[in-house]
């Protein structure tokens, strides 16, 4: 099989991936004719689709946090359920990222290409975990495609945000966590290990802990921080945007001590620039082992790399045998920033 072979039917124009026999995009940038919808990020999930297929939970959160921009008509897929779109077969498995994420298979003239979306390998109460798909094209994200992204055990980095609880109670722990996925795999993270008390929501991360209940998550007994008074703030911890850490609403809680979980607090540089006095190494992308080994394990023979770190993955594709190539998507930058 040559790489253009692959190129002939799956190309990129202006709104993105394009899959010509099958006439959709995948995580198209603005409005398209015709989506597939790896999940509910907003770099990944656009305003002003026509019609959009994704999984139940995906399709709750578009509609929950684009509006009146939701697509205007939309097709529930369940995971593993195959489903024929123009000329092509569609399957969508779970990509263990967040809450309905999905991994694309499309199959077309016994050739089989997956596009994973944002994916990790790593245990998640919250969402359903990664499911190995073997292809002979797999198109990866690289947010973390270098060898120092070594994420670790989320549940140990939960321990450290307990420890400082224990060892300052009268400070208002106030944590870093990105507002769908982030957020409600914090939360039972820290209900997996005990913590039975409330935990206190900055109002924007509301919304998308309750479409996580209302699919079965159970997050336990959670309060909005604000109205809260000092007085009941003081000791608990509190989640919040990331934005939120660092300006005038965290200056409120009582002698608040800053967490921020992310990926991204490996480079110790980043957590000293933005302030951060207890950095969790909690991500939800593959970091470099699981990314290589994903590869690896697909079988595929051409590797096509989406937003991140492109370079430093391509240069390990080339080392194993298989084609790589970097893919310009337009607009493709993770939320997490």
């Amino acid at each position: 099989m040559t790489p253009e072979r692959f190129d002939s039917w799956l190309t990129v124009d202006r709104k993105g991936l394009f899959c010509r026999p099958g006439g959709f995009h995948i995580d198209p940038y603005g409005g398209a004719e015709r989506a597939i919808v790896t999940h509910g990020h907003s770099d990944h999930a656009r305003p002003g689709h026509r019609h959009a297929l994704a999984t139940r939970e995906t399709l709750a959160v578009m509609k929950a946090r684009l509006g009146a921009q939701a697509p205007v008509s939309s097709q529930e897929v369940r995971y593993g359920e195959r489903v024929t779109i123009g000329d092509v077969a569609v399957t969508l498995f779970p990509a263990g990222h967040v809450l309905g994420s999905a991994q694309v298979l499309i199959e077309w003239k016994g050739v089989r290409a997956v596009v994973s979306g944002d994916y990790k390998r790593s245990a998640d109460p919250t969402c359903a975990g990664f499911e190995l798909v073997p292809c002979d094209l797999f198109i990866t994200e690289a947010t973390f495609a270098l060898p120092v992204f070594q994420h670790g055990d989320a549940g140990e980095e939960t321990a450290k945000l307990l420890k400082s609880h224990r060892q300052f109670p009268d400070r208002a722990h106030v944590v870093g966590a990105y507002g769908l996925g982030k957020s409600q795999r914090l939360i039972a993270l820290l209900r997996e290990a005990g913590y039975d008390r409330p935990i206190y929501l900055h109002g924007a991360l509301a919304e998308c802990c309750a479409l996580y209940e209302s699919f079965g998550v159970r997050l336990g007994d959670l309060k909005p921080a604000t109205g809260a008074s000092r007085e009941e703030l003081k000791g608990q911890i509190v989640l919040a945007p990331p934005s939120a850490i660092a300006d005038r609403w965290s200056r409120r809680l009582p002698d608040p001590l800053t967490a921020f979980a992310s990926g991204w607090m490996r480079v110790r540089a980043r957590a000293r620039q933005q302030n951060v006095e207890l950095p969790l190494v909690i991500s939800d992308h593959a970091d470099w082992r699981e990314l290589t080994e994903t590869i690896a394990e697909t079988g595929a023979e051409e590797v096509w790399v989406t937003h991140g770190r492109e370079e430093a993955l391509l240069h390990h594709i080339a080392t194993t045998g298989r084609t790589g190539r970097a893919l310009a998507l337009i607009g493709r930058e993770d939320e997490d920033q």
